[in-house]
């Protein structure tokens, strides 16, 4: 499912980082970096920990990966963030309480994005989420399509 980001991307970053856990830090390196560039670093800090949380979601979970995409593009609507992997296998996000020590990243995940989801691609998924820049947005929009089957 594709949500509507607003119109055509304005500005856009897109990496291919290997599936390895010093992804995750050179991903939050370059977000904060095209961030300040794009003059959006009013969304850096979650940002940056969305897209930490989604990078390290696929670096542990997704098999047969050895390369994951970061995809970022900011319109005038917000920021939108992508990580795509060769699994098809979508993420559960599991129910977490407080005796939990792991699992909370889908639960940030929704505290922070307007709206996120999964959506297949040719050679597996893609995990986005939306942050909007407009005062008043609602966090917590989960757009998860189900796959067929």
């Amino acid at each position: 499912m594709e949500a509507n980001t607003g119109g055509r991307p304005w500005r856009r970053l897109l990496m291919t980082l290997p599936a390895s856990s010093e992804s995750v830090r050179t991903g939050r390196h370059a977000t904060r970096v095209v961030l300040s560039a794009w003059r959006l670093s009013g969304l850096e800090e979650n940002a940056v920990l969305v897209v930490s949380e989604l990078l390290t979601n696929a670096v542990r979970h997704a098999r047969d990966t050895d390369a994951i995409e970061l995809d970022l593009h900011a319109t005038r609507a917000g920021l939108r963030i992508e990580i795509q992997d060769r699994d098809r296998q979508w993420p559960r996000p599991r129910v977490v309480n407080e005796l939990s020590e792991s699992g909370f990243g889908f639960v940030l995940i929704d505290a922070l994005a307007a709206k996120w989801g999964v959506r297949e691609t040719d050679t597996g998924k893609a995990v986005w989420a939306e942050l909007d820049v407009q005062p008043g947005s609602g966090p917590g929009q989960a757009a998860i399509a189900r796959p067929a089957g």
